[in-house]
């Protein structure tokens, strides 16, 4: 009786997943007027049924078989089947370092990660964090998580993003060891970082003088729910300053680099300072159906101001929306090097166990048609991170300034 009870509640767990991803994938499960699975929909179960008896007949280790978490690891299986490393189902713990994220504040050592060619690597290291300090760089991949409190040696081949996470994520003081392949280095290397209380800014506005001008430099690091109080606040300072300084005020660098992303409306509202109108991002879902974010004409506060935009490897996501808007209507000039090329749209969704499902819905598409998902904005002026930098030098702010006030 016990093991029909268990199997009940694996079979309503995994067929409700079942529908419920059909659903969202535009295809609803069809049902018999009786209540039935259509006929041309029938999912044979049988199979998953049979290695379950199996498993409870021969399996060594019976205390491991946990139903909860067998049905956590077919739903998972499921999901993976779809080959898309952005879609992905969460147990509770997983969701919840998820959910942290766009909060702002969690503890580990500052990496937002990613995959490059299903390897998983470093989108970006997040300003003033252990990775920033210790000199992880957007675009190193991660072969191996080492943490030896945990007894934890584990190769990233096949990682989910979460696992990822969960596996860096630690307690504040502790270490966790990271092994990495650069490109154009021939070797791989080790760094041990020591996690801290991760609180990631929304961004930073700097004033620098060149010669007889001043420029405002502007980082932004990352599309977190602060943007919307910080931005309104940094471009009135932009306003106050810059009719002080009359002819002697020379525009703005937006900095973008290592921006991961974040609210896609919070680069829309940076957009619309630099753009009078218009389309900002195109969002397309699967059955074609188009959204269309375009730019809040009650603001355009810094229309005229001469504008350079930096990118690297580590801007990814809504920062390449805003450098690609920004590109199309020729607004700015582009510096730096190619972007990530993350341009894919994820609805989370949070079930009542905790657990949760993230579910690739629809792509991005810039003012001029194009997906930059895989492909990444471009430059107007190419120009690389130079190796020999040392502390406190910027080659490519350098240039972007060169580029800002010629």
């Amino acid at each position: 009786m016990q093991r029909q009870i268990r199997n009940i509640f694996l079979v309503l767990a995994f067929l409700s997943l079942i529908v419920l991803v059909s659903f969202k994938a535009g295809k609803s499960v069809g049902l018999k007027a009786a209540g039935g699975l259509d006929s041309s929909e029938v999912l044979d179960l049988s199979l998953m049924w049979k290695v379950k008896d199996k498993l409870e007949q021969s399996f060594l280790d019976k205390d491991k078989m946990d139903d909860k978490e067998m049905t956590y690891g077919a739903i998972s299986g499921m999901v993976a089947a779809l080959n898309d490393p952005y879609t992905v189902f969460l147990a509770p713990k997983e969701n919840k370092s998820s959910n942290d994220d766009l909060a702002g504040e969690f503890g580990g050592v500052g990496i937002q990660l990613g995959y490059k060619d299903k390897n998983l690597a470093v989108v970006a290291p997040l300003a003033k964090t252990p990775a920033d300090r210790a000199g992880v760089r957007a675009g190193d991949l991660i072969l191996k998580i080492i943490d030896k409190e945990k007894n934890i040696d584990k190769n990233t081949a096949g990682i989910s993003l979460e696992e990822a996470v969960n596996l860096i994520r630690g307690k504040v003081g502790t270490e966790v060891t990271l092994k990495f392949f650069r490109e154009g280095e021939k070797d791989t290397f080790e760094k041990t970082l020591v996690r801290d209380n991760i609180i990631v800014p929304s961004m930073e506005t700097e004033w620098v003088k060149k010669g007889t001008k001043t420029i405002v430099w502007i980082k932004l690091y990352k599309f977190s729910e602060q943007i919307y109080k910080d931005w309104p606040e940094a471009v009135e300072n932009i306003i106050t300053e810059k009719s002080k300084l009359g002819s002697n005020y020379g525009g703005i660098i937006l900095d973008l680099r290592n921006n991961p992303g974040g609210y896609l409306q919070a680069s829309v509202l940076v957009a619309s300072d630099f753009l009078k109108e218009g389309v900002v991002v195109t969002q397309r879902s699967s059955d074609g159906k188009d959204e269309v974010y375009k730019v809040d004409t009650s603001r355009g506060n810094l229309l005229n101001d001469k504008l350079v935009v930096l990118i690297n490897e580590g801007s990814a996501s809504a920062s390449e929306i805003l450098a690609g808007a920004l590109k199309d209507y020729t607004r700015a000039t582009i510096v730096g090097v190619k972007s990530f090329g993350k341009g894919t749209v994820q609805q989370p969704q949070d079930f009542a166990d905790g657990s949760g499902l993230h579910i690739t819905i629809a792509k991005w598409l810039l003012p001029n048609g194009k997906n930059i998902h895989g492909e990444g904005v471009d430059p107007d002026v190419e120009e690389k991170w130079n190796l020999e930098n040392e502390d406190k030098q910027d080659n490519q702010l350098d240039k972007a300034v060169e580029v800002l006030l010629k």
